[in-house]
């Protein structure tokens, strides 16, 4: 028997080493790149050889267009890299981002095999980015069919352009998503007629964080966006408040959402058996239950980070200043009731000195109410009282309990050899060495003792002018004699 156990764990073998794994993960890539006639992207050979000579594992591949990229030379595509992740079983990536490049068709059904979950062990990439990429309504098509079945946690496509139709396949991918928590969309010519879409997304996905600076949502796309967060946030801080007990002094917990007769709060899906928090981390917790859920997230109609710079929010569209009031109003009511939100980012949008003081009114009530501290940014273009006001009502006190140090009644005076002889007797020369300060601590001690014995009271500090060195001592009165 412990022969057949030896035989077994030798033909398992010691793990390979980062380097062997990364120079041969760059030599397939090499070949790849020559079997289908493209160039070896700097950049990504760039960081293998950084990692093999740090010995680290790569787990973000950049793939970018070079700057000086002329005609004659060979492009740059995805497809050999994602041949070479799935030739090699590389799973230590978790990061693909990809800049400026023209993906084709067969690029994308790739990469979409590669996120997709049926038929394949569960992929390692946790944050796709495209930044700057085009793409045909086919590959948009199919990119959003793959992202209902990925394992994303977090998805860029900044400054991709879309259509109508087009963004319409990406929104019908990120429905019912429980794994991908941030979303980001900066820059891609969003419109107010997205502000609803995005909304129904929120609601039915596991989305925490999202990112929308630089569109054109107006007064009333954002409006259309915040409006089912804000009713959801106002419900909930109602039933928290209904069922605290009043002579109790702890405070509500968090109750389950119920449905309401908005539309689209009618989509939500909540669980009925124990309540899910949606965190930032991922992270899955249920109440008496122990056994956690990998990488799943409960949806709903709430964010803890939401990025609205530059979107044209200013009463100067279509809706007028009564469109700035409505989403005013909004705002206002999720500042006031959501416990999840912690962040919101309206810079570059002039909204005006009415709505600034009714954002810095509503920080007040949020914190009277004893809710989580929110971080606000808006824009400079109010008076620098209300901007002063809402910065610090929206940052975090630093102000902590610190404890008082105890004040020493002992002073630290300079003692010549005279009085310390006449204060701790004699020191017998004949021991050859001068007193340390263990033996002075000694014979201060003892001193106290005596002092405590005598009911003494009165005490001062002897002072001397011919001093030589420093010691703590108490002069006792003249008619202590030891």
């Amino acid at each position: 028997m412990p022969r057949e156990k030896e035989g077994k764990r030798k033909t398992k073998g010691p793990p390979l080493p980062i380097i062997a794994i990364l120079q041969k993960f760059l030599k397939t890539y090499e070949k790849y790149c020559a079997q289908t006639q493209t160039s070896v992207c700097p950049a990504i050979r760039r960081d293998l050889k950084t990692s093999i000579d740090n010995e680290q594992i790569l787990k973000k591949f950049v793939l970018v267009r070079p700057d000086d990229s002329s005609p004659s030379i060979l492009p740059i595509s995805l497809e050999p890299l994602l041949m070479t992740i799935q030739e090699e079983r590389y799973t230590l990536g978790k990061q693909i981002c990809i800049w400026g490049l023209q993906l084709s068709n067969p690029e994308v059904a790739r990469l979409a095999l590669l996120l997709e979950l049926k038929g394949h062990p569960t992929c390692p990439l946790t944050t796709l980015e495209l930044t700057d990429c085009k793409m045909d309504p086919w590959s948009l098509g199919r990119l959003g069919q793959a992202l209902r079945f990925s394992s994303l946690h977090s998805l860029v496509l900044d400054y991709c352009k879309f259509e109508n139709e087009e963004v319409e396949s990406i929104f019908s991918g990120l429905e019912r998503n429980q794994r991908l928590q941030d979303l980001s969309l900066r820059y891609c010519g969003l419109g107010p007629q997205s502000g609803q879409r995005l909304g129904s997304v929120i609601c039915q996905s596991a989305i925490c964080k999202l990112h929308l600076e630089g569109n054109y949502l107006q007064c009333s796309g954002a409006l259309a966006l915040l409006r089912p967060l804000a009713e959801y946030a106002e419900m909930q801080r109602k039933d928290q408040l209904a069922t605290a007990s009043p002579d109790s002094g702890t405070p509500p917990q968090p109750l389950q959402a119920r449905q309401r007769g908005s539309s689209t709060l009618n989509q939500m899906t909540k669980s009925s058996r124990a309540l899910t928090v949606k965190t930032t981390s991922g992270k899955k917790k249920k109440k008496g239950i122990k056994k956690k859920i990998k990488d799943l997230t409960e949806a709903g109609p709430w964010l803890v980070k939401l990025y609205l710079a530059d979107n044209g929010i200013d009463g100067k569209g279509k809706e007028g200043e009564n469109g700035l009031l409505e989403f005013i109003h909004i705002l206002t009511c999720l500042i006031k009731y959501s416990a999840h939100l912690r962040e919101i980012d309206l810079g570059n949008n002039v909204v005006g000195e009415m709505a600034a003081a009714a954002i810095l009114e509503a920080l007040r009530t949020r914190k009277t109410g004893k809710l989580p501290v929110l971080k606000i940014t808006v824009t400079p273009r109010i008076s620098s009282d209300t901007f002063r006001s809402i910065w610090k009502n929206s940052k975090k006190s630093n102000v902590s309990s610190k404890k008082k140090k105890k004040v020493c009644s002992w002073m630290l005076v300079p003692i010549s050899l005279t009085h310390q002889e006449a204060l701790y007797g004699a020191w017998p020369l004949s021991w050859g060495r001068l007193p340390s300060a263990a033996d002075f601590a000694l014979n201060k001690i003892m001193r106290i003792l005596i002092i405590a014995n005598s009911s003494l009271s009165h005490q001062s500090i002897l002072k001397d002018d011919d001093c030589t060195r420093g010691q703590v001592v108490k002069k006792q009165d003249s008619s202590l004699k030891y």
